[in-house]
């Protein structure tokens, strides 16, 4: 943890948001191996310190785009637990109405979040075009922007990474790197060692992180806002991270050497945080353990709630899913 003060709100809110997302994902595995959720999850589980240090950067009115592993970064920007599990429980009180599921997130009015998205690397020319709508406007506000270490090889990141240094964009690109793009390691695919690097071909500011604590990831993303809030345009924010499950939900991720999950154990954010602030006074343990039980409880609440919500009515199967205000997309 970086050695600057910050106030114990701060540090506390930080700890509660990773303990949050992780009771959250851990909800989520347990439902989908019961059978208990539609189509396929993929989870953020070691990855919480991340979009925790990034989204505190980031002031109310500021953009989001998300991935398919996207339920940290909503949590992280404010969503709503509840809402958010009767999203992946295909019900009708969710973000989405229950239509767009765990890869499909999106909340535009309420979190400023443009939603997650199933298409590796499809967000970040979507974050190029929110910052460019920003300028435009001339309104304040900066879109930060997540994607995995794969979504780097997508000519969507090059072309969009290109315009928003060209016309000095106010976005902030985010790389979660957990080293593995499904099960390719990213070094088998790439010339360099690191993916920051690549920010100098557009002679934008580039940096790698650790990712492993969220004080450190949002003293890189408040420059990174900080620079991009003040017209000088985009920047590159690479986090170096651990995806403890495989890719999937159910995938053995016998891919990976046992050394990674080792090292990932070891710098795991939530026990490390949970030791500093003891360490340093910041919180007692039973300020801790009152924090961890009232996470639990907000939990079973919203498992409560998604599992008592209503299915979507039949009739609504195409609301809010196509545009019929011109000729081309009207429903036949």
């Amino acid at each position: 943890m970086s050695g600057k003060k910050y106030t114990k709100e701060m540090l506390v809110g930080m700890y509660q948001t990773m303990l949050r997302i992780r009771a959250f994902e851990m909800k989520a595995a347990d439902c989908f191996t019961k059978g208990m959720l539609a189509g396929n999850i993929h989870l953020c589980i070691g990855q919480e310190a991340v979009p925790t240090g990034a989204c505190y950067a980031l002031e109310e009115g500021d953009y989001m785009t998300s991935t398919h592993r996207g339920h940290g970064h909503c949590i992280a920007k404010g969503a709503r637990i509840d809402k958010m599990l009767a999203e992946l429980f295909g019900k009708e009180t969710g973000y989405c109405k229950g239509k767009g599921g765990s890869m499909h997130i999106a909340d535009v009015e309420g979190l400023h979040s443009l939603g997650a998205n199933g298409i590796v690397g499809a967000g970040i020319p979507i974050a190029a075009g929110s910052a460019l709508a920003s300028k435009i406007y001339g309104d304040t506000h900066v879109t930060l922007c997540f994607f995995g270490d794969s979504a780097s090889n997508q000519g969507t990141f090059h072309e969009a990474i290109n315009m928003a240094a060209a016309w000095k964009l106010p976005v902030v690109f985010l790389c979660e790197n957990n080293n593995y793009g499904v099960s390719v390691n990213i070094h088998s695919v790439t010339n360099t060692d690191t993916i920051s690097v690549r920010a100098k071909a557009y002679d934008i500011p580039g940096v790698t992180v650790d990712g492993n604590d969220p004080v450190v990831v949002y003293e890189a993303v408040k420059k990174a806002v900080d620079h991009a809030r003040k017209g000088n345009g985009p920047s590159l924010v690479e986090c170096m991270t651990f995806r403890h499950q495989g890719h999937y939900c159910g995938d053995p991720a016998n891919y990976r050497p046992a050394s990674y999950m080792e090292e990932a154990h070891k710098k795991d954010a939530i026990p490390n945080m949970r030791k500093r602030l003891l360490e340093d006074g910041v919180a007692t343990e039973e300020e801790l353990q009152a924090l961890e039980a009232q996470v639990q409880a907000e939990l079973e609440e919203a498992y409560v709630f998604a599992d008592q919500s209503a299915y979507p009515d039949p009739s609504e199967a195409t609301t809010d899913v196509y545009s019929s205000d011109n000729e081309r997309s009207v429903v036949r």
